[in-house]
């Protein structure tokens, strides 16, 4: 598998061998993913739901994800649930944020960049509609993707924004808890997509670099004191994971929190490229594809004092 990312992208084979440069981390970057789902409770029960698709399908239950299952079929075309919008085609990883987020009925969340939809309608599920989740995307396109999805899967507690995210950071001290799912170079979904690899130049790991910093500090300025912020993206270069996070707590008052879940990981990382970051980034969680047999993902828990 070395051999073939190296005729691909011989600078993006460079790179991340230097991240991590086991066999198996490149096995697994092409691997096909497992299919997983999200059962979505806000259109039916969790035992009803799982019951139907155990009369036709195999399901395998994500360990850090209670609604989550690994499901031996693609073909949502013809699942009737899938139709219903009883389940959510999810990849197991990105369910992790909403999860770390623990979003409780009642409160203002605020998730900003929300679409396609798959983190915004868990998060909705788990307020059970209750409350006001804003949900935003700076692009049409996308935003009409996203109110698609709130429609089919039953939010009914969402306000849709169309704002470049950093718009927030006038809201000072407003929102209980906020996800930034940030926009990244998505080297994550190479398992997915094989372009993530061949379209990859080290300009677009600088530019999202530049963009989530400001996207982080607006949303850190958003957030209630005693607020939960969780940052996420489906990259591994450190460069848009630690160094974002290690920015954010140069710049402000934040404090990250360990995020303790049922599954393997890889440590952080505190030196990169010649650039160093803070002890405290240890606390992040990253996952590289050979851990759990996912896409990869970085995760950071932020609380504000």
């Amino acid at each position: 598998m070395e051999e073939l990312f190296r005729e691909v992208n011989l600078k993006f084979y460079k790179r991340y061998s230097k991240l991590d440069d086991s066999k198996e981390f490149w096995e697994l970057m092409k691997a096909p993913l497992r299919q997983s789902i999200r059962i979505n409770t806000l259109k039916a029960p969790f035992d009803y739901i799982v019951k139907r698709l155990k009369e036709r399908y195999e399901l395998e239950p994500i360990p850090w994800v209670k609604e989550g299952f690994f499901i031996n079929t693609r073909e949502f075309s013809t699942m009737i649930e899938h139709a219903l919008g009883l389940v959510f085609p999810q990849e197991a990883s990105s369910m992790i944020p909403p999860v770390v987020l623990d979003p409780k009925p009642g409160e203002l969340i605020l998730d900003m960049a929300a679409a396609p939809g798959a983190k915004t309608t868990q998060i909705a599920q788990y307020m059970e509609n209750e409350g006001c989740l804003v949900a935003n995307d700076m692009k049409k396109w996308r935003v009409n993707i996203l109110r698609s999805n709130l429609n089919r899967f039953g939010v009914l507690n969402a306000l849709v924004t169309q704002k470049d995210g950093t718009y927030f950071g006038r809201f000072k001290e407003t929102f209980d808890k906020i996800l930034l799912d940030a926009p990244c170079t998505s080297v994550g979904m190479v398992r997915k997509s094989f372009k993530f690899a061949k379209d990859w130049k080290i300009d677009r790991v600088y530019m999202y670099s530049k963009i989530q910093k400001k996207l982080i500090l607006a949303a850190y300025k958003a957030l209630k004191p005693g607020g939960t912020l969780v940052y996420s993206t489906c990259t591994v270069d450190p460069f848009e994971n630690e160094e974002v996070v290690d920015f954010l707590l140069m710049k402000t008052d934040a404090k990250l929190e360990k995020i303790k879940l049922p599954l393997k990981s890889t440590p952080p990382i505190l030196e990169f490229d010649g650039h160093k970051y803070s002890e405290e980034v240890k606390k992040c969680l990253r996952l590289h594809p050979q851990d759990n047999n996912t896409e990869a993902f970085f995760v950071a828990k932020i609380r504000k004092p």
